[in-house]
């Protein structure tokens, strides 16, 4: 049997921009992306801590180092910049592999900077 598990969890993001004029995605920035094993185009699930909306898309590489997080497309009704949002990823395990394996969680400050990684 295989179980959808946590991959990766990055809390505490702050909106830093919204497009509605763009396709669609979230914009995040590299750094962050990297810390978590998280690639561009891969789908992820987005929940606003601001406004309780929740919402799936996939992730577009921002500039790096930057701490931006931006908001495109159909999305932008679900949040606005100031928004503190929580961005999850999952995987498909196998049962055997769910001993040996450990999400990564990214906590970030205020400025959208890696705080903490566990």
């Amino acid at each position: 049997m295989k179980r959808i598990m946590l991959k990766a969890k990055i809390q505490k993001l702050t909106v830093t921009e919204t497009n509605r004029e763009y396709e669609g995605s979230l914009t995040l920035d590299e750094d962050l992306m990297k810390a978590v094993d998280m690639l561009p185009f891969e789908k992820v699930h987005v929940y606003n801590i601001s406004n309780g909306e929740r919402f799936s898309t996939y992730l577009i590489k921002g500039s790096k180092g930057a701490g931006g997080v931006g908001v495109n497309g159909a999305a932008v009704h679900k949040a606005e910049k100031g928004d503190k949002l929580i961005v999850v990823s999952y995987v498909v395990l196998e049962e055997e592999e769910i001993d040996f394996f450990m999400p990564k969680i990214l906590i970030v400050g205020e400025d959208n900077r890696i705080k903490t990684i566990k």
